[in-house]
C-alpha cells in the first residue's frame, strides 16, 4: 500500500464507519495497542488477509486522532508479529494528512500448510483466532485440527476400527467389490484376494478400516452411531415455525446403514416430502409429473455428502443434516471445504480430496464417477429445471449445499419509488446472493459500503431480507428479495 493508498482508505473509512473481514481500525493516540495479537491471528488465517489502519478512533465517531508517533509505533507492531508462529511479517505504510500522521499494517494470509497462525503466549489451542464478520474469534478445536490433517495428509477414511472383524462385512458385498476391482484393475488380478485386501486398505493389522465398514457392513453404526443422515421435513421456512395443527415436523426419519443404503434412503425420504406436479411438456406436449427438484440434483448433493464428510474422531458424534422446508432443502455435511479450494471454485477447479480410499471404493462400486461432476451436475440440472442456483456455503467445520424449489420471480413494476438501479439490484436478489456478490454486480470495491449503502436501506424498508438474520455480520450471509 504506498501513501495515497492509505489516504483513500481513510476516506472509506469515514463512508463506512464500520470496521469489515478484513480491516480492523485502532486508535493508537497515546500509544501502540498491547494485544493485536488476536488481529494478527485471524487475518493471518484467511487467504486474503487483512489490513490494520492506525490513528482513528471507532468509539469517537470514526474521528482521524492520528498515531502517537509514527516510528515507535511501527517498531512495537513489528515486535507482536514477531511473537506469532509463524512470525506475521506485516507491510508497514505511513502517510500524513493534516499534520497527524496514520499508519497502516497489512497482514498477508498464510498459506494453508502455515496455519494456523497463532500467538506464542496462548499457544495454538488458545492463541489461534478466525475472523467473523468484523470480530476475531478463537478457533475450535476441529477449525485447528482440520489445518493440521490437511498438512499432515491425514487418512481418517482408513484409520483402523478396533471393534471390528472380518466377518461383520458382508462376504457377497465383499465379493462383488473385489471382483469389480480386478476387472477396472487388472494388474490386481493376479494377487490373492487377502493380499488385494491390505493394499486397498479393506483390512489394516487385522481389522476392516473405516471406508470397509461404512461400504460393507449392513449397520455401521453400531461402531459409530452418528455416522447417519438425520432427515427432517419441516412444515415452515425456518426451523422453530409450527404447522397448523401445531406440527414441529412433518417427517422425521433417521437413516442408517451403509454408504450405499444411506443414500437410496434419503433419495427416497425427499421423494416423499415434496410435490409431484403434472405439467405439460411443451416439446411433447404430453402430461408428466415433475417434482419439485431434479432427483439427480439431490443424489449428487447426498453423495456429496456422505462421500466429502469428515470422517475424523472429532465429528464422531455429528451426523449429516437433511432438511426438507417448503421453499427449498439443506443437506448440511459435518468438516468444512477442505483444502485451498473456496466455496466460489466448488466446481470449475480440482479440489484436494479428504478420503481418497472411500471414493476410489465408491468408484469401483459404480455409484460415483469420481471426476469432480457432482457439482456441475447439481448446477446443470438445476438450471435445466428453471430452478435457482444453487448455494454453497462453507460454515466453520460445516459444508451446506442449499437446494430453492422456485423459479426467480419477477420484481413487480409497483415499486415506483424506487430507482433503476435499485429494481435492477432486486432483480439480481431474486437468488440468494453473499455480500462480495452483491458489489461485484454493482461495481463497487468496497463491500461494506455496497452493503451500507444499497442493501441496508432495501432492508429497512422490507424489500430484502438476510438468510442469517439473527447473526447480521456473519460471513455465511446470503441477501435475497422478501417474498
Amino acid at each position: 500500500m504506498t501513501s495515497e493508498e492509505l489516504l483513500d482508505k481513510l476516506k472509506e473509512i469515514q463512508k463506512m464507519k464500520c470496521e469489515t473481514q478484513t480491516l480492523e481500525i485502532k486508535a493508537a493516540a497515546k500509544g501502540c495497542p498491547q494485544r493485536l495479537y488476536d488481529t494478527l491471528s485471524s487475518f493471518s488465517n484467511q487467504d486474503e488477509g487483512g489490513i490494520i489502519i492506525f490513528g482513528v478512533d471507532e468509539d469517537n465517531n470514526y474521528n482521524e486522532c492520528g498515531v502517537y508517533d509514527p516510528q515507535d509505533i511501527q517498531k512495537k507492531i513489528n515486535d507482536q508479529c514477531l511473537q506469532m508462529e509463524p512470525v506475521v511479517r506485516p507491510l508497514l505504510t505511513v502517510a500524513e494528512k493534516n499534520g497527524k500522521f496514520f499508519v497502516s499494517a497489512e497482514i498477508p494470509g498464510k498459506d494453508i500448510t502455515d496455519r494456523p497462525c497463532y500467538y506464542l503466549g496462548k499457544g495454538r489451542v488458545r492463541g489461534s483466532h478466525i475472523r467473523v464478520g468484523d470480530s476475531d474469534e478463537v478457533m475450535t478445536e476441529y477449525e485447528i485440527y482440520s489445518y493440521e490433517a490437511f498438512r499432515r495428509k491425514y487418512q481418517d477414511d482408513i484409520r483402523i476400527v478396533q471393534r471390528a472383524a472380518f466377518d461383520i462385512l458382508d462376504q457377497k458385498l465383499l465379493s462383488e467389490y473385489i471382483h469389480n476391482l480386478k476387472e477396472k484393475k487388472p494388474n490386481l488380478s493376479a494377487l490373492d484376494d487377502s493380499t488385494i485386501y491390505e493394499l486397498m486398505s479393506v483390512f489394516r493389522e487385522g481389522h476392516p478400516t473405516l471406508s470397509a465398514v461404512m461400504l460393507f457392513c449392513h449397520y455401521p453404526q453400531v461402531f459409530f452411531p452418528q455416522y447417519c443422515i438425520t432427515a427432517i421435513a419441516l412444515p415452515g421456512n425456518e426451523i422453530g415455525e409450527i404447522g397448523p395443527d401445531g406440527e414441529r415436523f412433518l417427517d422425521n426419519q433417521r437413516i442408517e446403514g451403509s454408504i450405499p443404503e444411506m443414500l437410496e434412503q434419503a433419495i427416497t425420504f425427499v421423494r416423499k416430502n415434496i410435490r409431484n406436479k403434472t405439467i405439460i411438456n411443451p416439446l411433447s406436449g404430453k402430461r408428466e409429473d415433475r417434482l419439485d427438484y431434479p432427483v439427480t440434483a439431490i443424489r449428487e448433493a447426498v453423495i456429496n455428502a456422505l462421500v466429502h464428510r469428515d470422517y475424523s474422531i472429532h465429528t464422531e458424534e455429528m451426523p449429516i443434516q437433511l432438511l426438507v422446508f417448503p421453499d427449498r432443502i439443506e443437506i448440511k455435511n459435518p468438516g468444512g471445504i477442505y483444502g485451498r479450494i473456496q466455496a466460489d471454485q466448488l466446481g470449475k477447479m480440482q479440489p484436494d480430496t479428504r478420503n481418497p480410499v472411500l471414493v476410489t471404493a465408491l468408484e469401483v462400486m459404480n455409484i460415483t464417477e469420481n471426476r469432480y461432476s457432482g457439482i456441475p451436475t447439481i448446477r446443470r440440472v438445476m438450471r435445466e429445471y428453471s430452478l435457482p442456483e444453487p448455494v454453497f456455503a462453507d460454515q466453520r467445520g460445516t459444508f451446506v449445499v442449499t437446494l430453492y424449489n422456485s423459479a426467480p420471480k419477477m420484481v413487480p413494476d409497483l415499486h415506483t419509488a424506487l430507482t433503476e438501479k435499485e429494481l435492477k439490484l432486486l432483480q439480481f436478489l431474486t437468488v440468494p446472493r453473499t455480500r462480495q456478490e452483491i458489489a461485484d454486480f454493482l461495481g463497487i470495491n468496497s463491500v461494506a459500503y455496497a452493503i451500507q449503502t444499497y442493501i441496508s436501506p432495501l432492508i429497512e424498508k422490507g424489500y430484502i431480507r438476510m438468510s442469517i438474520p439473527d447473526k447480521p455480520k456473519s460471513h455465511n450471509q446470503h441477501f435475497m428479495t422478501v417474498d
